[in-house]
């Protein structure tokens, strides 16, 4: 089964194209290293809960978006190898991502798979 990273992030709707730009390099950054998939996902149906929704997650704000990303690896050790290369890799140096999205109100973290049907 595999290893997931997975992210939750608001994005301004102004910046949605260049957070594309952004998310096309890194994904063919993370899958040159080794990872199984990437996968980028623009909120279609995400309402604003009374109590939790992923827009209240992230705190978006009226001019958000929320982002729904997910990346696989064979193994957390796996994960763990190619996330040390990716972090070096020269293409994502920079702070344009900083530009596009505010970090602090980014959700994320590690998950083993235990099914997949």
């Amino acid at each position: 089964m595999p290893y997931v990273d997975g992210f939750i992030v608001a994005v301004p709707k102004a910046n949605l194209e260049r957070y594309k730009k952004i998310a096309r390099v890194a994904g063919d950054v993370w899958k040159e290293h080794g990872a199984l998939t990437y996968v980028e996902c623009v909120g279609d149906d995400v309402p604003y809960g009374e109590l939790t929704s992923f827009p209240r997650a992230v705190q978006a704000k009226e001019d958000e978006i929320v982002i729904f990303s997910w990346i696989t690896y064979e193994s957390r050790a796996r994960r763990d190898e190619i996330n040390k290369k990716v972090m070096a890799d020269p293409r994502l140096a920079g702070d344009d991502w900083k530009e596009v999205f505010d970090g602090k109100r980014m959700i994320y973290g590690g998950f083993q798979s235990f099914l997949s049907i």
